[in-house]
């Protein structure tokens, strides 16, 4: 993670992103099986994940292609801090 922004906002690193969102493309998920990748993705960064919230991200990001700057708006409001 970088550091927060201007607003006090953590932001997830552009690349780890990337790479999360190749995987969520190749790897040819159902929603219940890419939230739970969004939601260890999370977890292992310290934040704490609702499990029906992932999947209703899941379900505005996937048709979108997972776009990068979708995903961090999307993860600012997924991740709980613990």
């Amino acid at each position: 993670m970088t550091p927060t922004d201007p607003i006090g906002v953590e932001k997830f690193a552009e690349a780890d992103l990337t790479a999360l969102r190749e995987e969520l493309l190749h790897s040819h998920l159902d929603i219940w099986q890419a939230a739970d990748v969004i939601s260890q993705y999370l977890v292992t960064r310290g934040y704490g994940v609702s499990a029906p919230a992932a999947r209703s991200t899941v379900s505005r990001l996937e048709p979108a292609g997972y776009p990068v700057d979708r995903m961090q708006a999307e993860f600012e409001q997924l991740a709980l801090v613990m």
